[in-house]
């Protein structure tokens, strides 16, 4: 339950686009399923959360886990569910908690009330902007009741939750902007690239990416993410069993891997490394390790709106179970990966390098102004060389006239 509750808050999202791939060991060839079966959950070794890209993550998990060590607190997680938490009703709870735990939720939030007035006083230093009202920028936080900031309140794990609950069911989004705001860039390096090239040495160019594609686009086929065949292919290279053994149940408690009774997103999300490696392979110059990334999102998005029909990004062994019942999971419709998709149109390219040459103008603008702050700095520090030059010739002048 421990875990449900870090998975409902955290959402298990991978934060970067170069995510740690998750291999498991390979379980051996005469395991005994029915003891798989039986097994009973057991307190596993404590698993860190990966994190969660927000900018108050540290935060987050640290009030997780104070909050963790409060008995009465923990029996209620026990009892709730995702709404109770995401509603906000968890959080009245608060009050009850121990004085000890208070106490180490006050500090926590002045630790990081203090982080984000550091933040907005060295932006607001670089920008040379000092003497703005810190307490209203402040307000742009939305995770913490900044109009109180020595205490943690109810309404302080309320704003928590909300805010992580949103900001995380945002960053697939974001993640799949940004990702197609990469692939552009390289898109559009490559044509700037051409550009500085003689004709002869540009044709080469152009044959050799077009022989990496063709090379990228040659692998075997990938199945259906959530298929049979899938999860079989797991069953029989990754777990060492028979194919023919296949067991829907008896898979799930095998990568349930904290045995908390759900396959969260890091969880599944690791089923689909075998498929994966048929089309990238990070010794070859054709395929991208960035893309690898994004796909592994896609399919870990695909399969979590076919199976998770509650909608709380975890999947129960009861939902396991019934997707396995469905026409696609035997019969499932072919899976086109990145390569066969266009990732962006010419036009977006166009608004896409409107956007660069902006930027880099302003950027240059600003290199501009202080190319001419430092010859003014120069020219200021040349003058007073030299006003100090005069002053002592003219202390030297009067230091003989004095002797003579």
């Amino acid at each position: 339950m421990k875990m449900r509750w870090r998975t409902s808050l955290l959402q298990y999202y991978f934060l970067s686009a170069t995510c740690l791939l998750i291999t498991f060991e390979a379980v051996p060839i005469d395991i005994d399923k029915t003891k798989v079966q039986n097994t009973q959950p057991v307190e596993s070794a404590k698993i860190e959360p990966p994190d969660t890209g927000l900018y108050y993550d540290e935060y987050l998990k640290q009030v997780i886990d104070v909050l963790e060590t409060d008995k009465h607190f923990r029996e209620k997680l026990q009892k709730a569910d995702i709404e109770e938490i995401k509603s906000g009703r968890l959080s009245k709870e608060l009050d009850l908690v121990s004085h000890h735990v208070r106490t180490k939720l006050d500090e926590l939030k002045r630790q990081e009330v203090g982080r984000l007035r550091m933040l907005i006083k060295a932006k607001l230093d670089s920008l040379q902007n000092i003497g703005m009202d810190h307490q209203a920028l402040l307000k742009q936080f939305d995770h913490l009741n900044h109009l109180n900031p020595d205490k943690f309140e109810s309404t302080d794990l309320d704003m928590l939750i909300k805010a992580a609950t949103s900001d995380l069911e945002h960053y697939d989004k974001t993640r799949h902007e940004e990702f197609k705001k990469y692939e552009m860039m390289k898109e559009h390096e490559r044509r700037e690239y051409l550009k500085t090239l003689n004709e002869e040495k540009r044709k080469e160019e152009e044959s050799k990416f077009e022989e990496m594609k063709k090379k990228h686009e040659n692998h075997p086929k990938v199945n259906h993410p959530g298929s049979k065949d899938q999860l079989k292919e797991v069953w029989e290279e990754t777990d060492g069993l028979d194919p023919n053994d296949f067991d829907p149940k008896t898979f799930f408690k095998l990568h349930d891997v904290n045995n908390d009774g759900f396959l969260d997103e890091q969880e599944l999300e690791a089923l689909f490394t075998k498929e994966l490696e048929k089309v990238y392979d990070a010794q070859n110059e054709e395929d991208d390790m960035v893309e690898m990334e994004e796909e592994r999102l896609r399919m870990r998005e695909h399969v979590m709106s076919e199976v998770d029909t509650n909608k709380d990004r975890l999947v129960t062994l009861e939902e396991f179970l019934k997707a396995t019942e469905k026409k696609e999971f035997l019969e499932p419709d072919s899976w086109e990966t990145l390569d066969q998709q266009q990732l962006f149109t010419e036009e977006e390219l166009k608004e896409y390098e409107k956007i660069i040459a902006l930027q880099e103008d302003a950027l240059k603008k600003r290199a501009d102004e202080l190319q001419k702050q430092k010859e003014e700095l120069r020219y200021q520090h040349d003058q007073l060389e030299a006003r100090k030059q005069e002053y002592h010739q003219v202390v030297f002048c009067e230091r003989i006239m004095t002797f003579e």
